[in-house]
């Protein structure tokens, strides 16, 4: 009894740190852990003093008035769901007695204006013609292959030569590069992203000749810290040259993706060639393109009908 007294006069921030610890600490990616860190710093700069027994709806709620006066409203939604579950945990042990979460508000600053994030058909060629694809491995490889296959940034940087099995045009994707960290191969992000992604004969071709004599376990693409910016820097310079939209690494991954799902590829497919969990992530990350899709259909449909006999 002693121990939930004590518990109870805890600070709200203090109780949130030792519940990251017990619970997420090895059982989450590096990147998930520091989302939660930053929550933490963020209780620490708006709720420091806040006792956990005093965190009531509207406490709750002007902590997260507070916090989307500086943030968007998807950035103050991901701060809420951060918070939830260590919340729920202490409303478990009766050291809150209401749950405060319930009915939140999630408020935000307007969303700043969306840059692209995929190029048309056109555009991809455009970009790609500008590229200084060399005899030996460079950046602009990188950036080939990202857009070829729809891969991941840290995945394509995790990628030796045994990873090619060329007879088959087959490139198997099974790690990561901590590219955020001290380097070296982490895991994928889930366990679909471990696949096998079929390649054209033209990269195969390619990509035969630029690997060939190098070591079998070594990344190919790292050959010192390599930075996301820097290779986004690279990229960008690309599109102005190209004269087309300036996207990121990760807008590669959307571009192939969106070229497959207007060529007709089916959304399970390209879910499989992207490694998502399960086809929903897909469906919501692409949701535009389904609907200019499914408006194509509409049309086909009615076509099609209006052709049959009654």
């Amino acid at each position: 009894m002693q121990t939930t007294v004590n518990k109870s006069n805890m600070l709200f921030c203090d109780y949130y740190k030792q519940w990251i610890s017990v619970y997420k600490e090895g059982a989450i990616r590096p990147v998930t852990m520091n989302k939660y860190n930053m929550a933490h710093n963020w209780l620490i700069k708006l709720i420091p003093d806040l006792i956990i027994s005093d965190l009531d709806r509207i406490t709750y709620q002007k902590l997260l008035n507070d916090y989307a006066a500086e943030h968007e409203r998807q950035t103050t939604m991901d701060f809420h769901h951060h918070l939830k579950c260590a919340i729920l945990d202490a409303v478990d042990e009766g050291l809150i007695l209401h749950d405060p979460t319930r009915k939140a508000i999630i408020k935000g600053k307007p969303p700043r204006e969306k840059k692209p994030k995929y190029l048309n058909q056109y555009e991809l060629h455009k970009l790609l013609d500008d590229l200084n694809l060399s005899e030996e491995i460079n950046l602009d490889w990188l950036i080939l292959l990202i857009a070829k296959t729809g891969m991941r940034f840290s995945e394509a940087l995790a990628l030796t030569p045994k990873d090619f099995d060329l007879s088959r045009q087959l490139l198997s994707v099974s790690k990561t590069w901590d590219y955020k960290g001290e380097g070296g191969f982490l895991p994928t992000k889930n366990e679909s992203s471990v696949r096998k992604i079929p390649l054209d004969w033209q990269t195969v071709i390619q990509f035969a000749e630029l690997i060939k004599h190098l070591p079998e376990d070594k990344p190919i693409f790292v050959k010192k810290k390599i930075y996301n910016s820097t290779v986004n820097h690279l990229l960008a310079r690309h599109c102005r040259n190209a004269a087309v939209p300036i996207i990121s690494v990760h807008g590669l991954r959307h571009t192939h993706a969106s070229l497959l799902l207007f060529a007709g590829v089916s959304i399970a497919s390209v879910a499989r060639r992207l490694g998502h969990s399960n086809i929903t992530t897909t469906q919501k990350t692409y949701l535009h393109i389904i609907q200019e899709l499914e408006s194509k259909d509409i049309d086909i449909i009615m076509r099609s009908l209006s052709n049959l006999n009654s």
